[in-house]
């Protein structure tokens, strides 16, 4: 990088110029045959033209900032970034609460640090979007958002702010200590029944018309109840139910609970889909596979680098996550688990679709972020060279239109 351009970017970084051209030797637009030459302009936040160089007119006073690769910014379908943090101690640790199995009114956004170092860390990956919040570890731990991985405060960071609600089956959704419940599958399955089928009556109670002898008396609301509202957002069809299965009867258990209650299902790991494909496929079904590095134990023990191009190959749709790490850094970083998914049998565009527009489509948020395309929000990464090669950077991440990280070249 010249020291020009490397001064337009540290310019762009202090938050005085909102206006760019990028150019790339290669840029993934992921709405289309990847350019050579190609260049992005970036106007008041968003994107105002994508093309080849020598078609696309960069308007004066515009940054003008180089790489060799340029691709959207990155889309991390699930993590818990934000909510979990670097120091790995009881203060930075929100992302499971552990005092009732079943808290879906916990609020991602009430929790979120966009100061969090580790979102300053995954930005520098080329990270620009994350559906985050609470993990693993409870029956129904609690409400996920999506967030960008810039600002000061969760308003500024914030795209939604209830993206999905979290639920875990099989070893992840068992109460821990002896006595307490749920402690086994089939009791896991009938707390989520029970909740189901009081969210039903509980809806109910607002569709009930008056009695005819209290038609002209002012109609008593319900009492408010935030756990069933939230399950009621779910069997309204608003929420999905993003659940954690990695065993094959969990998963399948998951199906069939959606079934019963006719609720938009996730999966959300699917360490044993390959035994279960054509069931995942034919409830036409979504998952967020699991992180592709992700240690094979315990439940996770049949897990396999090679998940996701199965997915891709049954035709099922499917994204990538970082998904939630026990150990410090507390995440993994999503461009190194395409990058090992493109390794073991996905092409270089479907891993990268998998943490692009994929990812973005599946969590709902495709008409802002996901793709280079004129009107989407100007979130772009740009790399030294392959990005899925270990030796290359991230030599920038824009988001919004602003350069919030710029490396070295």
């Amino acid at each position: 990088m010249t020291r020009k351009i490397l001064a337009s970017v540290l310019v762009c970084a202090g938050g005085f110029a909102q206006n760019l051209a990028i150019r790339g030797d290669k840029v993934y637009t992921m709405a289309g045959a990847p350019l050579t030459n190609g260049l992005v302009v970036v106007t008041n936040g968003k994107i105002a033209a994508v093309g080849a160089a020598s078609a696309v007119n960069i308007p004066t006073g515009y940054q003008v900032l180089t790489a060799k690769v340029v691709t959207p910014g990155l889309v991390d379908a699930h993590t818990a970034v934000g909510l979990t943090g670097y120091l790995n101690a009881p203060t930075d640790q929100d992302q499971l609460e552990t005092s009732a199995p079943i808290q879906p009114e916990l609020r991602a956004v009430d929790a979120y640090d966009p100061r969090e170092r580790l979102i300053e860390w995954v930005r520098s990956f080329g990270v620009t979007t994350m559906n985050t919040g609470h993990a693993p570890g409870a029956l129904v731990s609690g409400q996920l958002m999506i967030a960008k991985t810039r600002g000061n405060t969760v308003e500024e960071a914030t795209v939604t702010p209830v993206s999905m609600v979290a639920a875990s089956l099989g070893e992840e959704g068992r109460a821990r200590g002896e006595g307490k419940s749920p402690g086994t599958r089939a009791k896991e399955i009938a707390m989520l029944r029970e909740q189901f089928i009081k969210t039903q009556e509980y809806l109910k109670k607002f569709e009930k018309p008056p009695a005819e002898k209290d038609k002209d008396k002012p109609a008593k609301p319900p009492e408010r109840d935030l756990r069933l509202e939230v399950f009621g957002r779910i069997l309204k069809g608003e929420l999905p139910l993003l659940v954690t299965a990695n065993r094959a009867r969990d998963i399948m258990s998951a199906l069939r609970l959606a079934r019963e209650f006719h609720f938009r299902l996730i999966l959300d790991g699917a360490a044993e889909a390959d035994l279960v494909i054509d069931q995942i496929k034919a409830g036409g079904v979504p998952v967020i596979v699991h992180a592709t590095m992700q240690r094979h134990t315990g439940e996770t023990e049949n897990a396999s680098f090679e998940t996701a191009a199965h997915l891709e190959a049954a035709g099922i749709v499917w994204a990538l996550q970082s998904g939630f790490e026990s150990y410090v850094p507390k995440t993994r970083v999503i461009l190194f688990e395409a990058a090992v998914a493109a390794a073991n049998g996905l092409t270089f565009d479907q891993a990268l679709a998998s943490i692009t527009i994929d990812a973005a489509r599946l969590i709902g948020v495709s008409d802002r972020v996901g793709s280079l395309e004129t009107g989407k929000d100007g979130d772009v990464a740009m790399y030294d060279g392959d990005p899925f090669e270990y030796t290359s950077h991230c030599v920038g991440t824009v988001i919004d239109g602003k350069v919030e990280f710029s490396g070295k070249q």
